[in-house]
């Protein structure tokens, strides 16, 4: 039995007021979730506050990303070591907006996966297809693409140890989001690939749905039998939706 998993990415929002007061809200209604593994992804500069408050309770720590190399002369970047300092259980690698906007290719993408992994880190590797290509209907292709970048380099049984969140581009910020059977299709479609290589991975591995997730549409894409809880953007921003996604999960 998988258990459900919902990450809070917080992208580039907050201040140490506002992430207080979020942590607050959160924290105060964990014990209604108990049953699902939750986690915040705040900005590099508040995941030392982050890691202070969370000391001692159930609420997992992630980060939003993390450099290419283990370390060197790379002005600006921050490496998995040190995001295993702070306790990061996790960090998100590959998000669309990584890919987009600061073009991070198949490869690269890849390479942190496997400097996650080194440094005990869970990834959650995000895969997902634009609307031209899911009108193209090249969904499939796009997505098995992304995935074996990282199989091919590491094995399938690396995902015994990751996470894999399918985030169509499309629905990403957008208030568009897929339709549960879409998203299941897609799921499913991940899982049989991941089983082609390993049937026990394929399995165990927990994928989540994200796309402009909302407390209304939560439990009706939680209940789909091959998606494992959701990586939530614009809606982890607010204690009383975030957690309402979370009981959806639940249920």
């Amino acid at each position: 039995m998988r258990n459900a998993l919902v990450a809070g990415n917080w992208k580039m929002n907050g201040s140490l007021a506002t992430i207080r007061t979020l942590l607050l809200g959160i924290t105060r209604g964990m014990s209604a979730v108990a049953s699902v593994e939750v986690a915040v992804c705040p900005p590099f500069i508040y995941l030392p506050f982050v890691s202070d408050y969370l000391s001692g309770r159930a609420l997992r720590l992630g980060a939003q990303n993390l450099g290419h190399e283990a370390q060197g002369a790379f002005t600006g970047e921050v490496s998995a070591a040190m995001l295993a300092d702070y306790g990061c259980r996790y960090v998100i690698i590959g998000h669309s907006e990584r890919r987009q906007i600061f073009h991070e290719n198949d490869e690269r993408i890849a390479v942190k996966f496997g400097l996650a992994v080194k440094e005990g880190i869970t990834p959650i590797l995000c895969v997902g297809e634009t609307l031209q290509q899911r009108q193209s209907a090249k969904t499939e292709e796009v997505v098995r693409k992304q995935l074996l970048a990282v199989v091919s380099r590491m094995g399938s049984a690396v995902f015994q140890n990751a996470v894999i969140a399918y985030e169509p581009v499309w629905a990403i910020g957008t208030g568009k989001t897929a339709t549960p059977s879409q998203a299941q299709a897609v799921h499913a479609f991940i899982r049989e690939l991941l089983a082609e290589q390993d049937a026990a991975t394929a399995n165990m591995v927990r994928i989540l749905y994200g796309g402009s997730v909302k407390a209304s549409s939560a439990a009706d894409l939680f209940r789909m039998p091959d998606i494992d809880g959701g990586l939530i953007g614009g809606a982890s921003l607010q204690a009383n939706e975030f957690l309402a996604i979370c009981q959806a999960a639940a249920s």
